[in-house]
């Protein structure tokens, strides 16, 4: 036959495989049929092809770049051959050195045509280069669900993916060097207490005896320990397939490489890997807590084994004898291609890019007009995280799917009516907790999988809400991370992953350093330049309901709004903060005098200190306009933010004019509980003789005040350094 368009720039072609005109003359899925019968002979065998050309692929694609990681993937092509030819597309994975295999996998099934890619040619020039095939899974490949990167993630992409899409499973491959992440287990087992009846998820353990550059942590856990570990985490069906049980070669070790048995016995492998996956994905749709384990040796089939068939080095390139060995080793003949390709094709109804869950934009409820209540300027105080918790219960009651995350510290965080609306998923009810199966606020004790579902809900279409306390946040942070700069890149409009997070370093003085963590503030600074990342400070619980209000109007963003669970004056009207909101900040107060002193705040309880030096510097004779810096990203030059490089991209920015008219001055004093990182923008665009008072270090008092005093933040100190820098 003639070689098929898309193999061109391959480098080595084989023979007709062994086997080929009795299990290879047709394709195992038929033109009308989605997935293979996995007793079929043939199925197995045209798997066993898949896994050989994607081994080959991927080290094609690698080696053109001398760059990649080839090897995990490689030990576990078998399995993802065999879920995806069952019919599986919804595929996670937490290893991000997988990505050379999942984008072979999508460039066979064509997926990677929506992106220019249509042939091997395409395939080699595109890897590792701007626009094209990321070293690790991003958020702008076609057919690919979620990003992958650090360890330990994937599995809340996978049960935010089945807790939203009842019947269909989500694979998620797991490596055994990502198994030594505390996390992974840990989200599984909540995950699962809270919602029983989701197992429509799979963990496909990648057991070859490596991590990244040694032995896998447990390398020596025999096939009953690692059982037994699975089951006493609360899996009820643990299916493992162990490569060494067909070895025919008297491979040494216990992880031994598939690809170097005889015919018959890679044929018996295949087989029953196959039969092992029908047998795991049935039980994971059938309501069972279900994993797969396939031990293969790390680097089965390509240029190298164990460790060092991890990565590349420069030296292996297209011409290196080790990788001209592997390519060769699994090389196909065109016809096997060309079947290869029907199959890949055709599973689960059609290309990744057409049929995988993340690849539509799903419906949300209209949530109609939110129940805002606007309190007078200068009357009693209100606690903004209360204020807010009314909306986030509104948005629950009109949202079935809405979920929101915490560490078990609603309560604490004076949201306690977000509880009592929406109840806490537990399998305990009981009304004077708020606890009730089938509730909408999902409580572990990890700020890890309370960051990591609400943002795989997000990342998956659905509204979801992040509380915790500013202190404890930093666990969670990675994961809303990686999902946030993903959804720059998405190629569909998402629902903004938003976070409230209470302010606890001044409010939790008697508790200490070890509840003062608002350097995560910096944090947030740094990724502001990201260009879909906004970090909200309402001054009052006005400005918080404004803040949540434009928060849930936006998509493919990141969105933080920091405030106290104490009771604060009411400073702004809701007007004031939608248009602090959009200009990045508002005057709280302006007087006139000889000299003009500005202070630009950042935050609710230190506008104490900051009103309080107002007042003496007026007695002083000076004019003081506060301006309290809402949203600080604003207030960036456009060409300070890569706005214009993200999905849903917004390009607000205040202009040299009106940064003048609030910022403009004979002094400027920047004043924050936080980390001085925030005020960025301002002190980068501000004419005037300017300082800066922030936070510096954690200590035990009993009062905010005593703290910020602790710090250097006093109305004294403020009112002092303002003269001085205005003389």
């Amino acid at each position: 036959m003639s070689t098929p368009a898309f193999c061109d720039g391959i480098q080595y072609f084989g023979e007709t495989p062994q086997g080929f005109e009795q299990y290879g003359k047709t394709a195992a899925i038929g033109p009308n049929a989605k997935a293979v019968n996995p007793t079929d002979p043939s199925a197995a065998y045209q798997s066993m092809l898949y896994s050989d050309a994607l081994r080959y692929l991927m080290l094609q694609m690698t080696a053109s770049k001398a760059s990649g990681h080839p090897g995990g993937f490689a030990s576990q092509a078998e399995a993802y051959a065999a879920l995806v030819l069952l019919g599986h597309k919804n595929f996670v994975t937490e290893v991000g050195h997988h990505a050379p295999g999942f984008y072979c996998a999508m460039f066979l099934d064509q997926s990677l045509e929506d992106m220019g890619i249509k042939n091997v040619t395409d395939l080699r020039d595109r890897f590792r280069e701007r626009h094209g095939l990321l070293g690790h899974l991003s958020g702008q490949i076609p057919g690919l669900l979620a990003p992958a990167g650090p360890l330990g993630q994937g599995q809340h992409f996978a049960m935010a993916g089945a807790l939203l899409n009842p019947g269909v499973l989500f694979p998620c491959t797991i490596g055994d060097g990502g198994l030594g992440e505390p996390y992974i287990m840990s989200a599984i087992g909540h995950f699962n207490t809270a919602y029983p009846k989701v197992t429509n998820f799979l963990p496909v353990l990648v057991w070859n005896g490596f991590s990244q550059e040694h032995h896998s942590m447990v390398s020596l856990k025999s096939n009953e320990d690692m059982t037994a570990y699975w089951t006493g985490n609360g899996f009820k069906e643990v299916i493992l397939v162990n490569a060494k049980d067909f070895d025919d070669q008297n491979q040494p070790g216990e992880y031994v490489d598939s690809t170097m048995f005889s015919f018959e016995q890679r044929l018996a492998f295949n087989q029953a890997v196959l039969a092992a996956a029908d047998k795991a994905a049935k039980s994971a749709l059938g309501g069972t807590l279900t994993v797969m384990i396939i031990k293969q040796l790390k680097g089965a089939g390509v240029h190298a084994r164990g460790a060092k068939s991890h990565n590349l080095y420069p030296h292996h390139t297209l011409e290196n004898a080790d990788i001209i060995a592997g390519m060769k080793s699994c090389a196909l003949s065109p016809e096997a291609w060309e079947l290869v390709r029907s199959n890949c094709v055709r599973a689960g109804g059609g290309s990744s890019s057409k049929v995988a869950v993340t690849e539509f934009t799903r419906p949300l409820p209209d949530l109609g007009k939110l129940p805002l209540v606007e309190f007078e300027v200068g009357g009693e105080n209100k606690v903004s995280t209360t204020a807010m918790g009314a909306i986030v219960g509104y948005v629950g009651k009109t949202d079935s799917n809405f979920v929101v995350t915490n560490a078990d510290g609603n309560e604490a965080s004076g949201i306690a009516n977000i509880n009592q609306v929406l109840k806490i998923n537990h399998p305990t009810e009981d009304p004077l907790y708020n606890q009730s199966p089938g509730g909408q606020v999902y409580e572990p004790l990890s700020e890890d999988a309370c960051a990591g579902l609400a943002v795989g809900m997000a990342l998956f279409g659905a509204r979801s809400l992040w509380c915790s306390y500013e202190s404890f946040a930093i666990n969670g942070l990675p994961i809303w991370q990686t999902v946030t700069q993903a959804m720059a890149e998405l190629r569909r409009p998402t629902p903004s992953t938003i976070c409230l997070f209470t302010a606890g370093a001044l409010e939790q003085g008697r508790n200490g350093w070890t509840h003062q963590r608002p350097e995560i503030e910096a944090y947030f600074a740094s990724m502001l330049r990201n260009g879909n990342v906004f970090a909200l400070f309402p001054t009052d619980a006005n400005g918080t309901q404004a803040c949540y209000e434009w928060a849930l109007s936006t998509k493919n963003k990141g969105v933080t709004i920091t405030v106290s669970k104490s009771p604060l004056p009411i400073h702004t009207t809701f007007a004031q903060t939608r248009e602090g909101i959009e200009k990045g900040g508002v005057v709280l107060h302006e007087s006139k005098g000889s000299k003009t002193v500005v202070i630009a705040t950042i935050g609710d309880l230190v506008l104490g200190p900051v009103l309080a030096a107002a007042k003496q510097l007026e007695s002083d004779g000076f004019g003081v306009r506060v301006v309290a810096v809402i949203n600080p990203r604003r207030l960036y030059r456009s060409s300070d933010v890569l706005w214009d490089t993200c999905s849903e991209a917004d390009s607000g920015f205040l202009d040299d004019a009106e940064f003048d008219a609030l910022f403009g001055g004979d002094a400027l004093v920047g004043v924050t509980g936080g980390t001085a990182n925030m005020l960025e923008p301002v002190l980068l665009r501000s004419k005037a003789n300017r300082d800066v008072f922030a936070w510096k270090r954690g200590e035990t008092t009993a009062s905010a005040g005593e703290l910020m005093t602790f710090n250097g933040i006093t109305a004294d100190a403020i009112a002092k350094r303002a003269i001085e820098l205005a003389k």
